[in-house]
């Protein structure tokens, strides 16, 4: 199944989006996308009862910002490592999972209402994901994520949207802003006796702050929820992304530094871009016995990639899978069960670049992945305050490539490259609660990640990779005292075979190798204090010291990208009548380039500020303004073995740039 027979998706989107909202809605207490507590309540709630680092982001969060990628929605979430590349392009790492992915996304799961958004090999485009649409994301570091069936290293980070019971009514957002960005949000909810469907489409168009930058999406989402009775429930959702992405390409540190808004010329004469159609159908059915409950459901998603750089790489990919989760909680003792199957199919072929055109045919291959795992989770109380937790999740995968063509090497056709791997992570960790509203918490945990195609299909032929497996301890706390709040992790992983790339060409992706032994420490802390009701701080500080272990080419040097401190602020002053949030960014130092720590990037400080106001009842405006100061600073790398002044790998932070919005309720 390819998406180029799928164009007509629009028609289904808006035949969701805009159902008629319901004649008793009732009146929305403000206009951020969702109007009822009660989901983001028990997100916080499952937090709660985790013995490590988590936490949930709500909409009304990031409400002010201009909300483009999902960097803007997850800037105070302790221990996320953000760094925007351009456009919806992100760099986002957890605990230094993927560290040195310069391109798509590895080492994090990725789900959209529970379910995953990653491809069978658990590579995948995070730009699938569409922040404005979200009702909250919960953030699950490390092996706090096994809840979810996730046995990375970074965690994984769950998007969930609204419902037709959550958000009645119809909600309305319109932004514009600078370099001729203008992006629209326009859902609607409604609820019956046993009926309910949410339905939103969103549109977005920008230049870009970099040449050769333009983007353009349109996208739907939506969901139809039933009580088949008072134990069985149903929700069907759909998804379809139409995301069209200029690539600008990486520069030169010193074009990084003084000509921020030029793009690689290479970028430009080769008309790079990542263009991409997905359509995503998923099904949850619900049992709820009262102390049991159990979900189960079935997923497909189908896209279609169009992605020019060194050579043009035209992907269709076909996606399915089932999986289910059983929960039970009896008093003193809780427990569950989860399990999950992911097929993909790629149908991967590569041309020769002719300004963005495909050439002559120069390989291609059919890859097919299987990744399956079963996991599960045992919680006891021996006494009130302390809860001890155990659990597991055995992962395995399958990855297979057939060779039709290669126009490099015509003897390769016809050649099959197959990895097979499987792997049993345990977790134990403790909970303890000292007085209402305090927690401390500890775990020890393993982490597997087997490779992907990005890492297995490099552009000679297939490698042998190892998976990458860690061991992680970990230990904190979080809780509330009056006007205080905080989260405190301190982690550190043990590594070996962690999957590293680097750049062997200005627009080739880069090639990867397992390292022999890493380490990866550091620290992830939020501190907000609530003064008084028109007075509240927030603050995130994340440390991290990732470095090789006694390495033959490297000793102990640095890992590059991630720098070792980044702090972030913000100032709220005022209430939702009126207020203004200046905020700050700050990296001390920058990362090193190189993993011979020869080069490195100079730290820099970015002051912005949101700020918004009610106009009437149901309408509030809102502004953004971004690196106020114009400040030039190198914002993400490519990491690279060795840098010359002429290696183009650094990507510069967002330019100055300001937005504006309304947003409106009925």
């Amino acid at each position: 199944m390819t998406l180029h027979a799928c164009r007509a998706a629009p028609l289904l989107a808006l035949a969701f989006s805009f159902v008629p909202a319901s004649s008793h809605a009732e009146e929305a207490d403000s206009t951020i996308i969702v109007t009822a507590p009660e989901i983001t309540d028990a997100a916080e709630m499952r937090v709660a009862r985790t013995p490590g680092g988590a936490d949930v982001v709500s909409h009304q969060d990031y409400a002010d910002k201009s909300i483009v990628s999902l960097r803007d929605t997850l800037a105070f979430s302790p221990g996320v490592y953000l760094q925007p590349r351009y456009g919806q392009e992100v760099r986002i790492s957890i605990r230094g999972s993927g560290l040195s992915r310069g391109f798509h996304m590895r080492g994090l799961t990725l789900l959209q209402d529970g379910v995953p958004i990653n491809l069978a090999d658990d590579n995948g485009d995070f730009q699938e994901l569409e922040p404005i649409f979200f009702d909250h994301l919960e953030v699950y570091r490390g092996a706090n994520a096994l809840r979810f069936g996730s046995g990375t290293l970074g965690g994984a980070v769950n998007g969930v949207t609204p419902t037709g019971r959550t958000a009645e009514g119809i909600y309305l957002r319109g932004d514009v802003g600078s370099f001729g960005s203008i992006r629209g949000l326009v859902s609607a909810g409604v609820a019956g006796e046993r009926v309910d469907a949410w339905g939103a489409v969103s549109a977005d168009t920008s230049d870009g702050d970099r040449d050769h930058a333009k983007r353009r999406s349109f996208r739907f989402h939506g969901n139809v929820g039933m009580r088949l009775s008072d134990i069985v429930s149903n929700r069907l959702y759909a998804s379809f992304n139409n995301i069209n992405q200029q690539i600008p390409g990486a520069l030169t540190r010193t074009e990084a530094l003084t000509t921020p808004r030029t793009a690689n010329a290479g970028s430009v004469a080769n008309d790079h871009a990542r263009d991409v159609d997905s359509l995503r159908i998923q099904n949850r059915t619900s049992f709820d016995w009262g102390a049991v409950k159990l979900d189960v459901g079935g997923f497909v998603n189908a896209k279609s990639l169009y992605h020019p750089i060194f050579e043009v790489i035209d992907q269709d990919s076909f996606d399915r899978g089932g999986y289910f989760r059983l929960d039970y909680a009896g008093g003193r003792i809780e427990a569950t069960l989860g399990g999950e199957l992911r097929i993909g199919d790629i149908r991967s072929k590569r041309f020769v670049n002719l300004a963005g055109k495909r050439g002559a045919l120069r390989f291609n291959a059919d890859q097919d992945a299987r990744t399956a795992t079963l996991y599960g989770e045992i919680r006891v109380r021996p006494v009130e305050r302390l809860t001890l937790v155990a659990g597991g999740i055995y992962a395995d995968g399958t990855r297979k490539q057939v060779i039709n063509v290669n126009a490099a090497a015509p003897a390769q056709a016809g050649t099959v490259g197959r990895a097979d791997f499987n792997a049993f992570s345990p977790k134990v960790g403790l909970l303890f609660e000292p007085a209402p509203d305090v927690q401390i918490y500890a775990n020890y945990s393993r982490s597997v990640e087997f490779p992907g195609f990005n890492e297995l299909a490099q552009i000679a032929s297939f490698v042998a990779l190892d998976p990458q497996r860690a061991w992680t301890a970990e230990i904190g706390t979080r809780g509330t005292k009056g006007p205080v709040n905080w989260d405190l992790t301190l982690y550190r992983s043990d590594i070996k075979g962690e999957m590293l790339q680097y750049v062997v060409g200005a627009d080739i992706p880069a090639s990867t190798f397992n390292a022999n032994r890493t380490r990866h420490e550091g620290i992830e802390a939020a501190l907000e204090i609530a003064a008084t009701d028109w007075l509240r701080l927030r603050q995130v500080y994340t440390y991290s010291n990732f470095r090789f272990r006694s390495d033959a080419a490297y000793g102990d040097n640095r890992l590059p990208v991630v720098p070792k401190h980044v702090y972030r602020a913000e100032l709220r002053i005022g209430t939702d009548t009126l207020h203004i949030a200046p905020n700050l960014e700050w990296v001390p130092d920058g990362p090193f380039a190189d993993y011979r720590n020869l080069v490195r990037t100079p730290g820099y400080a970015l002051i912005g500020v949101t700020g918004g106001a009610r106009i009437a009842e149901g309408f509030d405006a809102f502004v953004d303004v971004r690196n106020i100061t114009g400040k030039k600073a190198i914002g993400d790398i490519s990491a690279a073995i060795a840098v010359t002044d002429t290696s183009a790998i650094y990507y510069p932070v967002e330019r100055r740039a300001v937005s504006a919005g309304i947003r409106a309720r009925f």
